[in-house]
């Protein structure tokens, strides 16, 4: 079994980026809205935002529907709040979310000349956007070294025993005491899809798993 501590990080992640290039299908959706808008931050922060609580598919569409009439917050503050939420139906919470993009696109006007802050604390301060959210946009908007812990990371960090926590906050600020900084931009696309894909919250595929000798299976009572 693997001591947390002593976790191959290098082998770990070559086994994930291995099996990601022979992996068929597309990134994460807020990974593939950054590949198709050039990173650009306001993007990343509108579709990291829709997707909370919504599967990809749902995100990408949403994301490209909403980004195709307001690119940036200038045009999004153009919009009626029912605007926004008609264009990214069916997404989880879709009001609630186009009322957060319309108060952070006058926040980022008002405040920020437009851009969006690259700075974690004030992300922070923006509604509706969390620590994943912040770290998100971080990563995949500016290239910084963030950690973004979402369900699928938290659930596969602690099942394979790299860490022991309850919560994906407490997760995001384990593992940056552990995992080496050239894999914390990296940690979130790989295992998002691999938790979509291989480790699943319940019976995952341990038969198929690259990552197996790197894994305790903490609490895995079924698999396949």
């Amino acid at each position: 079994m693997p001591d947390r501590a002593l976790v191959d990080w290098d082998a770990l992640f070559g086994a994930l980026e291995s099996w990601r290039r022979s992996a068929v299908g597309d990134d994460p959706s807020v990974t593939a809205i950054a590949g198709e808008t050039g990173r650009a931050p306001w993007a990343v922060l509108a579709s990291t935002l829709i997707s909370l609580r919504t599967k990809d598919a749902v995100t990408v569409a949403a994301s490209r529907r909403l980004l195709s009439k307001a690119p940036d917050p200038k045009t999004t503050l153009e919009l009626e709040e029912e605007e926004i939420a008609a264009l990214i139906h069916p997404a989880g919470f879709f009001r609630t979310k186009a009322a957060n993009l319309k108060k952070i696109a006058r926040i980022l006007i008002d405040r920020y000349d437009g851009k969006v802050p690259d700075e974690l604390d004030r992300l922070l301060e923006l509604p509706g956007v969390g620590l994943k959210t912040a770290n998100l946009v971080l990563s995949e908007a500016f290239d910084r070294d963030a950690i973004c812990v979402d369900i699928h990371v938290h659930r596969i960090a602690n099942r394979a025993g790299w860490i022991g926590t309850e919560t994906p906050n407490e997760s995001e600020e384990a593992l940056r005491g552990i995992l080496p900084r050239r894999y914390w931009k990296r940690i979130n696309a790989l295992l998002v899809l691999y938790g979509q894909r291989i480790c699943a919250p319940v019976s995952p595929k341990c038969s198929i798993c690259v990552i197996g000798e790197h894994c305790r299976r903490v609490g895995v009572s079924k698999s396949r």
